[in-house]
């Protein structure tokens, strides 16, 4: 039975511009309502934590965290920047890209502030003078004091926002998809854009001495399979592209659960044939030259052919005109002689370059034999043409009207010539129906995907594919669940949470499910879940808490505390980082610092 074909057009879909939308009153009464924003390295998603069932409870903002600034026009427009959906497709623009992340950490605060503005802009907020919302904002894990700091000092000195609450994207996520009372026990595993993470929550709170980050995510897989393409097909290297590439890892690629067993079944010519995917690129017909019909490529070879016959004939008059004068100049010299004008036959001889007589009689020869050639050729160019006419025009009457041996001769020059025009027909027809199988261009614009479905997505697992010196997710959840007690290991593995966009591959449950097997004692019972929406569950999980702990003070810092506490500050919640203040080394007293170096100077004296 023959295979399915799977070929598949790449979307290129270019990002509309987000629109100005009008906030609802109910985000403004009773009270400002939180506004929620999850700030993610790949994309950053916003909307209102608002109980009112009129205010939509799912993010209205979703953009790509990425900022670019034009260089100008040449008529003295001024620089302009563009943040998310306005840049309609990242390529063209590739290089001027700006992110204000480093891996999942944001560093570049005026990149950040671009973001903020865009958000409030869009969801017509008013930035001018200050921002009455209160503001529930995602972070890293074990986000750098710094990093902290530096976004508090942003929205409370440059937005004057009322209060604001951090909390981690996957413990938010992990909040949204509770199956158990809370407060409950897990793993949560999360995979993003830049980095994964392992996280034991125990009662509720994070355990943040035994988490673990690997420096993998889908940007990484990203890059991994464009290198691999670009290495198959070096015909295509600037058509494959990041996006595109993004476009084949979450419509197109999977995880095996046994990764030497699969990559054993692609061996397979006939598995190879029946789940290959082949990913069109857009190409022109007109290479081919196939818009051209065949009547009209015979007719384009012989307007060809009879170009290059009165090029020919052309150089051949030009040819024939010189070597006709220097002729009648040479016979003019022997006429010199012939009249017995000496003097005058050896001056001509000098200027001719010859020494005798006899040379001249040779050159007079040669070139009488070059003007008969030539003009033999000239008529034969001619028959030529009277051959195209027959050619082209099959009744036309007979061209020799003087007898019938004339005639013949005519056609055996005819015949010569018949040929050219007898064999360009099966040559024009030859290219439709052989060539044409052969080389495919459709076929040619095509990214046969085999392997590499399963090779890119597969780092997260096996780091070492692409060189990295790190362990992967089976490795590393086995060490962290190594520092626990047997007890507590079996309640973290009654809860295994997957969240993070880079958990969407089809397959990845049942791989985790096999390695916990591999790992966990013999008879032991372990679960496996999957965040309902693994992409948005952390925006959820955000709103849900602000929808809850909107009238409390648990979990919300207040300009207040930015002033009295520092930037770094942070107040634990139940999704939130776990604050270790900066401890700073108590330094000696000044005046034990100023008498030491004194008395040491006073003893080197006494010794000198």
């Amino acid at each position: 039975m023959a295979a399915p074909t799977r070929v598949f057009a790449f979307r290129d879909a270019r990002w509309a511009p987000d629109p100005v939308l009008a906030p609802s009153a109910a985000v403004r009464s009773p009270q400002p309502v939180p506004l929620v924003i999850d700030n993610g390295s790949f994309q950053t998603r916003a909307g209102w934590g608002c109980p009112d069932p009129a205010v939509p409870a799912e993010p209205l903002l979703r953009f790509r965290s990425l900022a670019a600034r034009s260089r100008g026009a040449r008529g003295g427009a001024g620089a302009e920047t563009q943040v998310g959906n306005d840049l309609g497709s990242p390529e063209p623009l590739r290089w001027l890209l700006r992110s204000p992340f480093d891996r999942n950490v944001p560093v570049q605060l005026e990149l950040q502030e671009l973001l903020l503005d865009h958000v409030f802009q869009r969801l017509g907020v008013s930035s001018q003078g200050c921002v009455d919302h209160p503001i529930v904002l995602t972070e890293a894990v074990c986000n750098p004091l710094y990093s902290r700091q530096m976004m508090s000092e942003l929205l409370f000195e440059c937005y004057q926002v009322p209060k604001v609450s951090y909390g981690v994207d996957s413990l938010y996520s992990f909040y949204h998809n509770r199956r158990q009372k809370w407060p409950c026990s897990g793993l949560v595993i999360s995979s993003g854009y830049q980095c994964t993470h392992i996280l034991p929550v125990l009662e509720g709170r994070l355990d943040a001495k035994n988490c673990k980050r690997i420096n993998l995510g889908g940007c990484q897989a990203a890059v991994y399979l464009q290198r691999l393409l670009q290495l198959k097909y070096p015909g295509h290297f600037a058509a494959i592209t990041l996006s595109r590439m993004e476009e084949i890892l979450h419509e197109h690629s999977y995880i095996a659960e046994d990764y030497i067993e699969e990559l054993q079944k692609w061996r397979c010519p006939e598995y190879y044939e029946n789940n290959v995917h082949k990913m069109q690129l857009p190409f022109s017909n007109k290479l081919l030259g196939s818009t051209l019909t065949s009547e009209e490529k015979q007719e384009k070879r012989q307007q060809q052919l009879r170009r290059l016959q009165e090029l020919n004939a052309r150089r051949r008059e030009e040819k024939l005109q010189l070597d006709q004068e220097r002729l009648d100049r040479l016979l003019y010299v022997q006429e010199l002689l012939e009249d017995g004008q000496m003097d005058q036959f050896h001056k001509a001889l000098v200027e001719l370059n010859m020494d005798s007589a006899e040379e001249l009689q040779s050159y007079i020869n040669k070139l009488s034999v070059s003007v008969e050639q030539t003009k033999q050729k000239i008529l034969q160019s001619e028959v030529n043409i009277e051959v195209d006419v027959v050619d082209s025009k099959p009744e036309t009457p007979d061209l020799d009207p003087l007898g019938s041996e004339q005639s013949l001769e005519d056609m055996e020059s005819i015949n010569e010539f018949e040929p050219l025009f007898a064999e360009e027909q099966p040559e024009v027809e030859k290219p439709v129906a052989a060539v044409q199988p052969v080389f495919n261009l459709a076929e040619y614009h095509q990214l046969f995907l085999g392997t590499e479905r399963i090779r890119a997505p597969e780092i997260v697992f096996q780091p070492s594919l692409i060189g990295e010196d790190q362990a992967g997710i089976a490795e590393t959840m086995q060490y962290v669940l190594e520092r626990y007690s047997k007890e507590q290991q079996a309640v973290l593995v009654q809860n295994v949470f997957l969240t993070g966009g880079n958990m969407m591959y089809p397959g990845l449950k049942a791989r985790v499910q096999k390695e916990l097997l591999e790992m966990r004692p013999f008879q032991s019972s372990f679960q496996v879940h999957l965040a309902s929406s693994p992409v948005l569950d952390a925006w959820y999980g955000a709103r849900d808490w602000a929808v809850e702990y909107m009238n409390r003070e648990e979990g919300w810092i207040t300009k207040k505390d930015y002033e009295e506490k520092g930037g770094e500050y942070l107040k634990e919640h139940c999704a939130s980082n776990v604050y270790v203040p900066i401890r700073l080394p108590k330094q000696a007293p000044r005046a034990a610092e100023v008498a030491a170096p004194r008395t040491l100077a006073s003893g080197t004296g006494e010794q000198g």
